[in-house]
């Protein structure tokens, strides 16, 4: 898919390779944009990349397919529904610290 703009760069993840849920919280302003209308979000965003991880990126508006919110009250409600949404579609790629420290001793 031709991107509108490149996923790695300045304007997909500010220079630095950053993932899924902290590139879409980057388009969000928390003072100023809620409440927030999930369709208004997706026309203004849904053909950004998301990077996922080191080999996939989506657009935002195949995340925003699985949202079932249609509007998010503040930064914490509309956290949720994108990550309820990001697991339940298999777009979550971080697996949590138990994934990484269990058995293993201090």
């Amino acid at each position: 898919m031709d991107w509108p703009h490149d996923p790695d760069g300045e304007q997909g993840s500010e220079g630095m390779r950053k993932y899924g849920h902290a590139v879409i919280a980057k388009k969000v302003d928390e003072d100023e944009d809620f409440p927030l209308s999930r369709d208004e979000f997706v026309a203004e965003y849904g053909d950004d990349p998301i990077r996922l991880d080191y080999e996939r990126v989506v657009s935002l508006r195949e995340i925003f397919e699985a949202v079932d919110k249609e509007e998010f009250s503040d930064f914490v409600d509309f956290h949720r529904a994108v990550g309820r949404a990001m697991r339940a579609e298999g777009f979550w790629f971080y697996e949590g610290a138990d994934a990484f420290v269990k058995g293993n001793k201090a």
